[in-house]
């Protein structure tokens, strides 16, 4: 039996994509789990897509998550939850951010036409989708750029790692003068779950 955890982590550049899968890996690390991961930064200073594979277990041979077998897929964007959504098991976890970023890469081809609903597509190929209005809560908390803690909060509750393990790595893996708020974000997404099959 495998007993490995696959976190796939997408976004655009700017968001916080690597920081999360840093405390990510920082909390199996300590936790006394094996972890690899694999990123790619995608023009990741210019707004770019960047994505970030996470996978912990008691062994782990190989960094990158095989198609389809994403335990849990955390989106910092709409789309590009939509376009990661395949990359997930049936019985997988999609915590997707609300916000609309579209990344500048992509807006410079005519081709592309934003999606009208990317929550409700990925609905529509995934069971367990939490949508976060993670812009409104870090608005609330008084910094925008406390998505990535947010949404790490709540993909917290789909790790085996105790609350204060996390604490431990965001006060060590963040700035000491945004630690507190930081804290106070993760704090928030914990109380965000998936309430029923299919929510």
């Amino acid at each position: 039996m495998d007993n490995t955890q696959n976190i796939l982590i997408v976004g655009v550049g700017g968001q916080g994509v690597l920081l999360a899968s840093e405390i990510i890996s920082a909390a199996a690390m300590n936790g006394g789990l094996d972890v690899k991961k694999s990123e790619v930064h995608g023009m990741s200073q210019r707004g770019g897509v960047v994505s970030s594979h996470v996978r912990i277990g008691p062994k782990v041979y190989s960094p990158v998550i095989e198609y389809g077998q994403a335990d849990i897929l955390m989106a910092f964007e709409q789309a590009e939850g939509l376009r990661a959504v395949d990359w997930m098991k049936a019985t997988g976890v999609a915590v997707i951010s609300t916000t609309k970023l579209v990344p500048a890469i992509v807006t410079s081809s005519k081709a592309f036409n934003y999606p009208d609903d990317p929550i409700a597509d990925m609905k529509k190929k995934a069971k367990h989708v939490i949508a976060v209005p993670a812009d409104k809560i870090a608005g609330e908390l008084g910094n925008p750029r406390l998505v990535n803690t947010i949404l790490l909060g709540v993909c917290s509750n789909y790790m085996p790692f105790s609350t204060e393990l996390w604490q431990q790595m965001i006060r060590e893996k963040v700035k000491e003068r945004f630690v507190d708020i930081n804290l106070k974000a993760f704090d928030r997404g914990r109380e965000v779950k998936l309430t029923a099959v299919g929510a």
